[in-house]
């Protein structure tokens, strides 16, 4: 059985990113902390636990890699646990970081796909097949 992990992120590759790019990461955690559960915790460890993913979703691997997590699977169970409505909308299981920006994209109502649906994409293994751990871009 999987456990949850706490987070190490490389502060220092991610710090000139986060300067240049608060705006993305204040948008992506207003999308976690809208889909966050009380139940899971203070508001205060909710938002921890957003900033982390939304600074780390700057990076250039996969959004575990950066998050310094051992695998997707702990990822996942840490984003089931602190935002569960938000995990229950990714159905098909896209990776992470790209469901993520999609929400966004839906939310502001901007279609970046590059067909009308992902099951039509000809991208759909780079949203939806395995990630290998020695990946560097998601």
């Amino acid at each position: 059985m999987l456990q949850l992990v706490e987070p190490r992120l490389d502060w220092a590759l991610l710090e000139g990113r986060m300067r240049s790019r608060e705006d993305e990461v204040e948008d992506l955690m207003a999308l976690l902390m809208e889909h966050s559960d009380p139940s899971a915790g203070p508001e205060a460890e909710r938002h921890h636990i957003a900033r982390l993913i939304a600074c780390a979703s700057l990076g250039d691997a996969h959004l575990w890699q950066d998050m310094g997590l051992p695998s997707r699977d702990a990822l996942s169970l840490l984003i089931q646990r602190w935002f569960p409505a938000l995990a229950a909308r990714n159905v098909d299981n896209m990776k992470w970081k790209k469901f993520f920006y999609r929400q966004l994209c839906v939310k502001e109502e901007i279609l970046i796909c590059k067909s009308p649906s992902c099951a039509a994409c000809g991208d759909q293994a780079l949203c939806f097949g395995p990630e290998d751990a020695a990946a560097r871009t998601e």
